[in-house]
Parts: structure tokens; sequence; C-alpha cells
């Protein structure tokens, strides 16, 4: 692969935690489904995952469902792999919200080896309200 070239995997519609109170029965299936776009995502020595929307089912999931979700990340996206992307925006205007200034893969302090980016999903209201 030449240094021009950039993989992408692309998935949405995880819905972490679908089923987690009222179909016990099928609760880990959408945390195996996580775990197996990322695993094919190291697999295929992807540069990055690009996620569609609705990574969890609920607005405000539970903290086991959110603990799941961080359980994989670290598992796979935590490596010392190079990531070839730069992010060329200006950081003062994207993190302006957030105690950090740059992106967590730029960051030397931690070894972000496969990014995911998300794109806002009608499930992911991120104010947390129903």
């Amino acid at each position: 692969m030449s240094l021009s070239t950039v993989k992408i995997l692309v998935a949405s519609d995880i819905h972490a935690g679908y089923g987690e109170l009222k179909q016990p029965n099928i609760r880990n299936d959408s945390f195996e489904a996580f775990r197996e776009v990322l695993k094919y995502g190291i697999e295929h020595e992807v540069d990055f995952v690009l996620l569609g929307g609705d990574l969890f089912h609920e607005n405000n999931p539970s903290r086991e469902t959110q603990l799941e979700v961080v359980r994989s990340i670290r598992k796979y996206c935590f490596n010392n792999k190079d990531v070839p992307i730069e992010f060329v925006s200006d950081p003062s205007v994207n993190f302006q919200h957030s105690s950090f200034s740059t992106v967590n893969y730029e960051d030397p302090n931690i070894n972000v080896g496969m990014p995911i980016f998300t794109i806002h999903g009608n499930h992911d209201d991120l104010s947390g309200k129903v």
C-alpha cells in the first residue's frame, strides 16, 4: 500500500445496549457486533473507523453499556500502530469545548493506533435528554 492510500472501515447502527432491559437474551449481540467491527479493522490494518451514527441504542446509555464499549475500544484501538492521517483544522476552534487541545491519536501520552470518528445519529442526543 502506498503512503497516499488511506484505508477506512465504515460501520453504522451498532446500537450498543439494545435489549439491555427488555430483552436480556440479546443484550450482548450489539457488543459482539462492535467487537467484530473493531477486530475486522485490526485484521485488515485500517487507518481509522468511521461510525455512521448510533453507536449506542439509548441517548443516555447505562454505565455497563458504556463500560463494555470502552473495553472494546481499549482492546482494539489502543496500540502502537502509527496513524497516517493528520488533523489539519484549527484545534483552538474545534476543541474550545474540551479540556484537551488536540485529537487523541496525536497525543503522545495515548497510544491510539486505530482512531474512531463518529457521525451523530438519531439515537445520539449528546445532551442526554430523552
